[in-house]
């Protein structure tokens, strides 16, 4: 594998690294639609199927769970197959399970699609990572990671209403069917573009690492999963999460002390990607990605819009992810990623508590405004979090240090909409209410917004510098 100067980037380099972030973006694009879309259709897939809308849950559940299987594994198969090859190989799987999802004439064809699925998934993020990571220097770090940034800003705010969209005036099937001309489109690009790459000596698997750590994130994330759905019963949710930490706990005594471990946890002694995937990093981005599970429910519970209308609101959130994408880069190179993280995650957290404030009175134009400036605010935070995490990452722990961050980033997903989920709760029990009014709301987005303030704070934890060569920021003395 040839190296890529760190000091320098040259025009032919900057070209390829920009191509390979935008190839692996349009798979990201193609895997985080799919894991939006598919909510909206449950109920018509159910009575295609002749099962309850509430039994179709279970293809979100095995899609999640194999995911958090083998994602622990996609470092080491990287470096021992290439990164491209295992890239090839998801997009793959992903493209055919898609085709069979589509087909599926009962309950059971589904799920075991979606368990095919969920591997093509759990290979593709963390790998595709690692091919933009391999062909970046540092200096096209920034731009290189916001372009595959902007499908997982994306995606879960298109996802829901192109779902309903193509539920209401096609059928359920063709939100699997759209992948397909994604997935040749990738394919081809991947093959066409993206150089072959190996580790030259690659590690025997460590296998109690592959057990403890897959089954330790599984438990954890159903868990977490659970605790949206209240109805299900306490106490195996308390188990699950309770038994994912105590086996995660001996996964990392374990990758610790095994010569040859999974994953390599020194990733986790450098700084900035403690503090931007572990620390506050994981603690914004519960914010982050609990407001997009909260604002349709606003919008449709809390004001009576309906799904059309809410999805119109939505859309300002959307156009406010993506209008920051062209001032992401100089911002972050005029202020540096310190500044940027907190001041930026300050507006970022005062514009979801805002959405305390709004209510179906509140004149339409200062919804949308709000809406825009949450996108902005998001998008910037979610670009800068993304990129900071493997400024100082180096090429011996890109690998583990890709695997790790797509494994936190799950938590921190799941995570996000449980706590949301779990203030819903609480709070329409705390009121003995029958069912959710705008008031649960209001205090859902205040703690959400207090959890992204604290999350700010914390990254003033940062060197001034933190990044720089990266970002292009001369600190000041």
């Amino acid at each position: 594998m040839t190296a890529i100067p760190e000091t320098e980037t040259l025009p032919e380099t900057a070209t390829n690294a920009r191509r390979v972030a935008l190839i692996v973006a349009i798979a990201f694009f193609m895997q985080l639609l799919d894991s939006t879309i598919i909510s909206t259709s449950l109920p018509q897939m159910g009575a295609s199927f002749g099962v309850p809308a509430v039994a179709m849950s279970i293809g979100i559940t095995v899609y999640m769970l194999t995911m958090a299987v083998f994602v622990p594994l996609s470092g080491w198969l990287a470096d021992r197959f290439g990164a491209r090859n295992i890239f090839l190989l998801a997009i793959i799987l992903f493209t055919l399970a898609s085709l069979a999802c589509g087909f599926s004439q009962n309950l059971t064809q589904f799920v075991t699609a979606r368990v095919v699925q969920g591997l093509g998934s759990a290979l593709m993020t963390p790998v595709g990572r690692i091919l933009v990571l391999r062909n970046a220097s540092k200096s096209e770090l920034l731009n290189a990671t916001a372009l595959i940034t902007w499908p997982a800003l994306f995606a879960p705010v298109v996802g829901p209403v192109l779902g309903g969209f193509i539920t209401t005036y096609l059928s359920w099937h063709w939100n699997f069917f759209i992948n397909i001309p994604l997935g040749v489109i990738g394919l081809a690009l991947v093959a066409r573009f993206i150089p072959g790459d190996r580790e030259a000596d690659p590690k025997p698997l460590d296998w109690p690492g592959f057990v403890l750590t897959s089954a330790g994130l599984a438990l954890l994330l159903y868990g977490l999963e659970r605790i949206a759905h209240p109805e299900d019963g306490v106490l195996p949710t308390v188990l699950l999460i309770a038994a994912g930490i105590v086996i995660g706990w001996l996964a990392m005594r374990h990758l610790r002390r095994a010569p040859h471990p999974l994953l390599d946890l020194s990733s986790f002694k450098v700084l900035t990607f403690a503090i931007s995937t572990l620390a506050a990093g994981t603690i914004f981005r519960v914010a982050i990605n609990a407001t997009p599970f909260l604002l349709p429910l606003l919008f449709q519970v809390g004001f009576g819009l309906s799904p059309v209308d809410a999805g119109m609101m939505i859309l300002a959130y959307f156009l406010g992810n993506l209008g920051m994408k062209t001032v992401t880069t100089p911002t972050l190179r005029r202020f540096g990623f310190r500044s940027v993280l907190v001041v930026n995650g300050l507006i970022a957290s005062a514009a979801i508590a805002a959405c305390a404030a709004i209510s179906p009175q509140t004149p339409q134009a200062m919804v949308i405004v709000l809406m825009l400036i949450a996108g902005l605010s998001r998008s910037m935070q979610f670009t800068a979090l993304n990129t900071l995490a493997f400024a100082d990452i180096d090429a011996a722990q890109r690998s583990s240090a890709a695997t790790l961050s797509s494994m936190l980033q799950q938590v921190a997903m799941l995570f996000g909409v449980a706590v949301a989920a779990a203030i819903l709760n609480l709070s329409q029990i705390a009121r003995d209410r029958p069912a959710l009014d705008l008031v649960d709301f209001r205090i859902a987005f205040l703690v959400i917004g207090a959890i992204g303030l604290v999350a700010s704070f914390r990254f003033l934890a940062l060197p001034r510098g933190a990044g720089a060569e990266v970002s292009g920021h001369a600190p000041r003395n």
